[in-house]
């Protein structure tokens, strides 16, 4: 057993591999597909990373091209059967696992990462994980992205969701490196068709919606072309950053005895960040999350430092004395390691797996620290025994390259906040959703008292990540600020993804309870 994203026991997958299907890959012109019944249907329909949502649809197409993907768009559009895609399953809502998904297209097959000489950008298909992107680009060309933290995580909704990662504050956000995508969309004659679009052209509208739009909205995407902005794709090998050749890494404990230590260390901690968010700051090389789980207990910092910095060693030292200081008892830390980014990958990155969490999941972008008064309230929560176990507070380093983007050069309009805060409420048994969820509900709501409950974005608040999906937000139960969803994920970029939504996908063949509005 491994290590999942948020420290709990999970199964190891091979990196690279799929779900084994007794049925055969089909030729170009059957894509496979599995219905009720069928050996293949019970693991593929329960793929999901969020126990407390499933689908039970008529067919599950897995195609191994992207001419197999068109074919099983246009059936399920010709069978006014309702669609949704999965990548590599992850999603926290129920964008694919609800009652109305009659058709899934899982596209765990395309998996392929390759460097593409026609569009001089690699070639990353949508059902490659994570873990295998690293993998691939580092073994065969040296360059790597500044991709999430999360091995098993697909590509397909981690890229067009902005993605990010522990590289971020370095190198900018995935859609700062995605140069075109190769997506099937849908007219409004209902024909399905396979279309390439590119930063600058064709269809650079399309390509701009998926620079941050989020998943399942305009198509099916079948791959992505990434080359960084000041690449021309000569070379392959410059096309992308170089990876750093060392990281430093260890984990900090939190023995936080008290409510005013809890205080002490957390303030000192998003100050830390808070003072070092500006593109080229010298700690851009740092990315440090947070997790504190219900009852303090086995909460950690894991620090990763690029190794390669000259003062590498020094900075390290500044960080820990910066968030210790005048914290008591003090922070347990075991002795820094330092490993090739290539080995802090495969050991330090978050294993692939999953866990079998029942999840309710909120969050947030900080552009300034919260208030003691919001710390206290997150330690009046966390404390609560009643929620022990697999739940967690997580604080995600932000800002550096991520804030060197103006708010409309991507569909991510937060380029300007140094923290992302998650709320993950994990369990595992049915019978704990409603309160488990309630916990989840009332922290946030009770954190973002004075603005509705909610991260209404303004000076102190950025929005929320639309790839941690929190339907409450158009829920006036629980958004009682009068700023609509969208607001929070997209600000002012929303009115353009809802024309690109209009002209790419007419019929609303794409939609789910986030999906951006014709």
């Amino acid at each position: 057993m491994l290590l999942s994203r948020r420290g709990f026991l999970v199964a190891p997958i091979v990196a690279g591999a799929v779900t084994a299907l007794s049925q055969p890959v089909a030729n170009a012109l059957e894509p496979t597909v599995v219905r009720a019944g069928d050996a293949d249907y019970l693991t593929l329909a329960t793929r999901g990373y969020n126990r407390r949502f499933a689908a039970r649809p008529q067919q599950i197409f897995v195609p191994s091209n992207a001419e197999e993907v068109r074919l099983a768009v246009a059936r399920a559009v010709s069978e006014g059967s309702p669609l949704a895609v999965r990548s590599g399953g992850h999603g926290f809502d129920d964008f694919v696992d609800n009652d109305r998904t009659k058709t899934i297209v899982d596209l765990q097959r395309l998996n392929a990462v390759s460097w593409d000489e026609t569009h001089r950008a690699f070639s990353v298909e949508s059902g490659a994980d994570l873990g295998t992107v690293y993998e691939r680009l580092l073994g065969g060309w040296g360059v790597t992205v500044p991709a999430g933290i999360c091995k098993g995580v697909g590509a397909g909704g981690h890229v067009s969701g902005g993605g990010y990662g522990p590289l971020s504050r370095r190198l900018g956000l995935m859609a700062d490196h995605l140069y075109g995508l190769e997506i099937v969309t849908v007219d409004s004659s209902g024909a399905a068709s396979t279309v390439v679009a590119t930063k600058d052209g064709p269809n650079a509208d399309l390509w701009w919606a998926h620079t941050g739009g989020g998943g399942g909205n305009f198509g099916v995407v079948t791959r992505y072309l990434l080359r960084s902005a000041d690449s021309d794709g000569a070379d392959p090998a410059r096309a992308l950053p170089k990876s750093p050749g060392s990281m430093l890494h260890t984990r900090l404990a939190l023995p936080l005895a008290n409510e005013e230590s809890f205080i002490r260390f957390v303030g000192n901690y998003l100050a830390f960040f808070e003072r070092h968010s500006a593109p080229g700051d010298p700690f851009t090389g740092l990315y440090a999350p947070l997790h504190i789980r219900p009852g303090i207990t086995g909460s950690d910092v894991l620090i990763l430092l690029d190794g390669d910095l000259p003062d590498a060693g020094k900075m390290f030292d500044e960080f820990v004395a910066a968030i210790s200081e005048g914290v008591t008892p003090g922070l347990v830390m075991l002795p820094p390691t330092r490993a090739s980014y290539a080995d802090t990958v495969a050991n330090v990155y978050y294993a692939k797996g999953m866990p079998g969490f029942r999840v309710k999941v909120k969050s947030a972008y900080l552009r300034k620290s919260y208030s003691t008064e919001q710390l206290r309230t997150l330690y009046r929560y966390l404390t609560d025994i009643r929620f022990l176990g697999e739940s967690q507070l997580e604080f995600m380093p932000f800002g550096g390259a991520t804030n060197a983007v103006a708010a409309d050069a991507t569909a991510v309009p937060a380029r300007d906040s140094f923290m992302k805060v998650l709320v993950h409420a994990a369990w595992r048994l049915p019978g704990d959703d409603d309160r488990y969820v309630a916990w989840a509900r009332e922290m946030f709501r009770d954190v973002y008292a004075d603005t509705g409950g909610v991260p209404v974005p303004n000076e102190f608040n950025g929005g929320s990540y639309i790839n941690y999906p929190d339907p409450d937000l158009a829920d006036p139960n629980w958004n009682t600020s009068g700023v609509p969803w969208h607001e929070f994920y997209y600000g002012g970029n929303y009115e353009r993804l809802r024309g690109i939504k209009a002209t790419w996908d007419p019929g609303n063949v794409f939609q789910h309870r986030l999906s951006i509005g014709r």
